[in-house]
């Protein structure tokens, strides 16, 4: 599998990190199944943001880029992402992205010019395979470059520029383009033809289209099975730095924990858009708390909870197209049953119950025992985790108070508690609680 990275131009947010959480899960299904997963995820270091928010910084472009790839790090990191087989940098490829050119110059699909080297588009008559544009209807978007035979075309190198970092080649001193970068990275690592080719539904053209041109031009077979996943938006419109409605990792994990934030971003289908609302994401911080609780119980009444199969539900939703809603629908009616399973004190059959649901949820790249997520990490998560001890306790007598029909209690500690800011919900799986936010 091959993952169109970050250009690591600043802080990220959740919609950079989408990607990563949705095809984390692919790759830890593909696992699950028995396959040996070789995963590379790129970090594009080196492009026409990067050199301009580095030079408004008055900060060398390389440390900016290195900077923020930190950054990226980090977050992906704190939300369970599991590191790549390889993480190349296209600066550390430039050597590969000579020969690649070398070979498209000699198969007649590229031509150098003033420095730069284009890719003829109309050499290749599959492009807009990927994308389905018409080659009358298709715009580069790039920056202004010299000796470009047709607008179609697009730049493989640049020449270079006064101030901007540069690179030796047989026609000239510069800089790569963005697409030339995939191809060289991609097929050096993972060979000629490889299986998956994942990215952004907004790398589709022109990089994801550009990608198998000039790699099809080169006589490589390149990706056979591409996946694209939808955007975070808010208000109806993209995710991005540039629109100003960018929620930030650190911002998020002031708000909920790591585990819900990669749950709530991970819940709905990679395909799908993913529209950001205050609400939704406690919304769905309460839903994977329902299961953690469940989890939690089921340990402290019957020890230790081995992990066990995923359900036939939960593998038939994945093998759909990786339909994680569906998934998660089974995750939700195992906790369901698990939980009158606990009522009617079957202690062994929730003890299965709970080994399946910490089979899905770790292919989920959620399992509420895992040590990422059990272990704390700061102040936040160990006052959280002692709030959470409280609250459970209360909602514990709650609980015991409506069976018994003591509805004087049970009334008082729900209102006790939503005096203190905490609102109680009460689901099928039991009563939940989440703090009371108040949205713009």
């Amino acid at each position: 599998m091959y993952l169109c990275g970050a250009t690591v131009q600043g802080v990220p947010h959740i919609g950079h990190v989408r990607s990563g959480i949705a095809f984390d899960v692919l790759r830890r299904w593909l696992a699950y199944r028995g396959l040996d997963v070789l995963f590379v995820r790129n970090v594009t270091d080196i492009d026409d943001k990067i050199l301009r928010k580095a030079a408004d910084a008055d900060r060398p472009w390389w440390e900016w880029a290195a900077t923020h790839e930190r950054e990226f790090t980090q977050a992906y990191d704190a939300l369970g992402v599991l590191p790549p087989s390889a993480e190349p940098r296209a600066t550390g490829f430039i050597t590969q992205m000579v020969t690649y050119m070398e070979r498209l110059i000699d198969r007649g699909h590229a031509y150098a010019a003033d420095g730069n080297v284009y890719f003829d588009v109309r050499s290749l008559p599959e492009y807009g395979s990927l994308s389905g544009h018409k080659l009358e209807d298709v715009h580069q978007g790039e920056s202004a470059g010299t000796g470009k035979r047709d607008p179609l075309d697009f730049t493989l190198w640049k020449a270079a520029k006064p101030g901007e970092p540069s690179w030796p080649t047989p026609w000239g001193v510069g800089r790569p383009g963005w697409h030339l970068e995939c191809s060289a990275m991609a097929t050096s690592l993972l060979g000629a033809e490889f299986d998956i080719h994942c990215g952004g539904m907004d790398l589709i053209f022109p990089h994801h289209e550009n990608e198998i041109a000039q790699s099809h031009g080169a006589g490589d077979g390149f990706a056979q099975y591409w996946l694209h996943n939808g955007w975070v938006t808010m208000s109806g419109e993209k995710m991005s730095k540039s629109l100003g409605n960018v929620v930030s990792i650190p911002v998020m994990l002031q708000q909920v924990r790591p585990v819900e934030l990669r749950y709530y971003l991970g819940s709905a289908h990679y395909r799908s858009m993913l529209e950001y609302s205050d609400k939704a994401l406690h919304e769905a911080a309460a839903g994977y708390r329902r299961i953690e609780s469940f989890v939690h119980r089921v340990v402290d009444r019957a020890g230790d909870v081995p992990v066990g199969e995923v359900t036939d539900e939960f593998a038939a939703a994945l093998d759909d197209d990786l339909g994680v809603p569906a998934a998660l629908a089974a995750v939700h009616n195992a906790v369901r049953e698990g939980n009158t399973a606990l009522e009617a004190g079957d202690g062994e059959r929730a003890r299965a119950i709970a080994g399946q649901i910490r089979a899905m949820t770790a292919v989920l790249g959620t399992d509420p025992l895992d040590p990422q997520w059990s272990s704390t990490s700061g102040a936040d998560d160990d006052a959280h985790a002692a709030l959470d001890v409280l609250i459970k306790a209360e909602l514990d007598r709650r609980a015991q108070a409506r069976a018994a029909k003591d509805w004087a209690v049970a009334d008082e500690v729900r209102d006790r508690l939503a005096r203190a800011g905490i609102e109680v919900t009460d689901t099928p799986d039991g009563a939940t609680w989440a703090l009371n936010s108040k949205e713009d």
